[in-house]
Order: structure tokens, then C-alpha cells, then sequence
């Protein structure tokens, strides 16, 4: 009775992971289906349009990293701050006030 016990116990298990894994399947195709679409749509718009709106939907896909904390931003969605002929990208206008700050410092101090 205790080996037909233990194979009950695996076939559960088994059957637990399975339905788990499948889930998961699911779970993760509707998040990339949700998201691939939008991004045809783009494409197929962009190459019909010309290449002057491909390349605004491809800024638009393309992150940047605040020099500050470290946080990837989408283009678009960046804060940007020309200094010395070199264009710089922020989260937010905080992490920006504090690279001001940082510069003027070592400018000052240099």
C-alpha cells in the first residue's frame, strides 16, 4: 500500500507542475501577444510612411539610461539636457537637478 501511495503522490505532483506550467505558457502569450501587435502596426506603418516616420517609431522603442541612477527610460519619455555638444537622457527632473548640481561642483572645485 505505501508504493501505491507514493505513486499517487508523484502522479499528483506531475499533474500540479503540468497544469502550473502550462499557466505560465499562458500567461507569458497573452503578455507578448498584447505587445507584438502594436509593434507590427508600427513597423508596417513606419515602412509604408517613408523613413522619416520609421526612424520616429524606432526612438520612440528606444531606451536610454539616466547617467544618475541608472534607470532605462524610453526615449520619448526621457528628459534631456544638451551640455558640451552631448545630448543626455533623465527619468526624471530630480535625477537631472542632481546631475547639474554634480557638474557645477566639479567645475568649481576643478
Amino acid at each position: 500500500m505505501n508504493f501505491i501511495g507514493r505513486i499517487m503522490r508523484f502522479l499528483f505532483w506531475l499533474l500540479i507542475v503540468s497544469w502550473s506550467v502550462a499557466l505560465l505558457r499562458r500567461v507569458m502569450a497573452w503578455m507578448l501577444r498584447d505587445a507584438t501587435p502594436a509593434q507590427v502596426e508600427q513597423d508596417e506603418a513606419g515602412g509604408s510612411a517613408g523613413s522619416g516616420d520609421a526612424q520616429g517609431s524606432s526612438a520612440g522603442r528606444r531606451l536610454v539610461r539616466d547617467p544618475v541612477c541608472g534607470t532605462h527610460v524610453a526615449e520619448v519619455l526621457a528628459i534631456p539636457l544638451r551640455e558640451g555638444g552631448e545630448l543626455v537622457h533623465f527619468c526624471s527632473a530630480a535625477c537631472r537637478d542632481k546631475y547639474v548640481d554634480g557638474t557645477q561642483r566639479l567645475a568649481a572645485n576643478g
